[in-house]
């Protein structure tokens, strides 16, 4: 009996990584992944030696079993090494305050942080601006620097424009109609809170909350203290007098995310990923706009913060909810859906438990050795080089102006850098596997990049938009 029991070995090795890589290959398919399913079946022929030693001698068969297991152990290993710090003195994102140090005064009464961002400043904004308006020559009197690279993009065709070249009208139609109903939202993102508070333990509030946010349609949901960077500086969008100070009077954040679906995400930069981008930005407003009423029927002030209508920067607030890291692209990327995910947040002086933020370091290591976003980049608008010190925050930063420049000559958001992404793929079992092994392992992390360049390519081409969508 002992003397079968290596060939008997040898082949299950041989029909469990044949069939592995079978099962692989399947699941890329049905995510149209094509290259990932080839090379899959092409791995399989790997068992084909291992078939063959079934019928070799007892040496060879235990050489070739001793190799197997050295195999299996060392791929073991490498998976459950614990992962390292990059830098010990690295510092917290935005030097985040200690909640045992600061009261809720501190936050509601604060001024102006030096690091906040200016709302005004970003792209949207800009481009909102009228030429010859009173407010646009204001703007361009603070920011001269802005008016060159800002007026040669107000002479492209622009997001959604007709005549631009990976659009046409019927899904322009679409996109459009999910932003023009996002923006009638707007009008339900705050109100006064009602008379009597229903009373709540904080414990049983922030699950509550949490529990609510799933069931108005959220994929994930956190909640954070309320920071001062988390808010803009001056209004640059959305009701209120552009320019003013922003007062914010609200101590807790209820972040949450809604998935973008991969189908959609996969041909980008061509026409779908705007309508789903659209699509989500409305799937994410409804669920805000629903949570801060629930929460002002409770008794407690709340306020929506949804595409066009922010107060509050949500990458920064989703990150410090627990909802992910912020990567080398400059969006958050969550633990299994990567980037592709648009963000609400809530804001509301209903007393929470908040999550204790500690930066994911697997995340900054994995983006600084990848680099796949920066080098699909059609505008070269993501850095390929280390972090920089931004405001005493080491962080990579993008270059807004060359992305939105690229948005609007091509009529689309883009989006290259989230299809590309390997934190991207689809929430199935094996992918998730592969996440749970980059935030364990440094070494887990070289072998998952090269799997990922050799399944899905360095510089993947755009897939086929789906059939729906693919109107003459």
């Amino acid at each position: 009996m002992i003397r079968f029991l290596p060939p008997i070995l040898l082949a299950a090795a041989a029909f469990s990584s044949a069939g592995l890589c079978v099962w692989f290959a399947v699941v890329s398919y049905r995510e149209r992944e094509t290259r990932a399913a080839r090379t899959a079946l092409l791995c399989s022929l790997a068992a084909l030696p291992l078939a063959a030693l079934v019928f070799a001698g007892l040496p060879l068969q235990t050489a070739a079993l001793v190799l197997l297991a050295a195999l299996l152990l060392a791929g073991i290993v490498i998976f459950f090494l614990p992962a390292r710090r990059i830098n010990k003195t690295l510092p917290l994102p935005n030097k985040q305050i200690n909640e045992r140090t600061i009261n809720e005064r501190t936050i509601n009464e604060r001024t102006i942080d030096e690091r906040t961002i200016d709302e005004r400043t970003i792209m949207f904004a800009r481009m909102r601006l009228e030429p010859g308006s009173e407010r646009f020559e204001a703007y361009y009197a603070l920011h001269p620097e802005h008016r060159a690279v800002d007026d040669r993009i107000r002479r492209l065709p622009g997001l959604l424009a007709p005549n631009s070249p990976l659009t046409n009208p019927l899904l322009n139609a679409a996109a459009e109609a999910s932003f023009s109903t996002v923006a009638q939202l707007g009008a339900l993102a705050e109100g006064p809170p009602a008379a009597e508070r229903i009373p709540l333990d904080p414990a049983a509030a922030s699950a509550y909350v949490l529990a609510l946010a799933r069931h108005y349609g959220a994929l994930d949901a956190g909640i954070t203290r309320l920071q001062p960077y988390h808010i803009y500086s001056h209004i640059g969008r959305g009701p209120g007098e552009w320019g003013a100070a922003i007062d914010l009077p609200h101590t807790y954040a209820i972040a949450f995310t809604v998935e973008m679906a991969l189908e959609n995400i996969q041909p980008a930069p061509r026409q779908p990923v705007t309508l789903e981008s659209a699509q989500q930005y409305l799937n994410a407003g409804a669920v805000a706009v629903q949570l801060a009423e629930a929460l002002r029927r409770m008794g407690y002030n709340a306020r929506a913060h949804i595409d066009g209508n922010y107060r509050v920067i949500c990458p920064l607030v989703a990150r410090d909810a627990g909802l992910g890291e912020i990567g080398r692209m400059g969006l958050l990327l969550t633990p299994r859906q990567g980037p592709r995910v648009r963000i609400g947040v809530v804001t509301t002086d209903l007393k929470l438990i908040p999550h204790h933020y500690q930066p994911d370091e697997s995340v900054f290591d994995f983006c600084a050795i990848c680099k796949k976003c920066a080098e699909n980049c059609p505008s070269r608008a993501i850095p390929t080089g280390e972090r920089t010190e931004i405001n005493g925050v080491l962080r990579w930063q993008i270059d807004q102006a060359a992305c939105y420049e690229y948005w609007a000559r091509v009529g689309t958001d883009c989006a290259r850098c989230l299809a590309v992404c390997p934190y991207a793929h689809a929430d199935h079992w094996l992918h998730n596997r592969i996440r749970d092994g980059i935030r364990r392992s440094p070494a887990f992390r070289r072998a998952a990049l090269w799997a990922d360049d050799l399944f899905y390519g360095r510089h993947p081409a755009p897939k086929t938009p789906p059939r729906w969508t693919a109107i003459p």
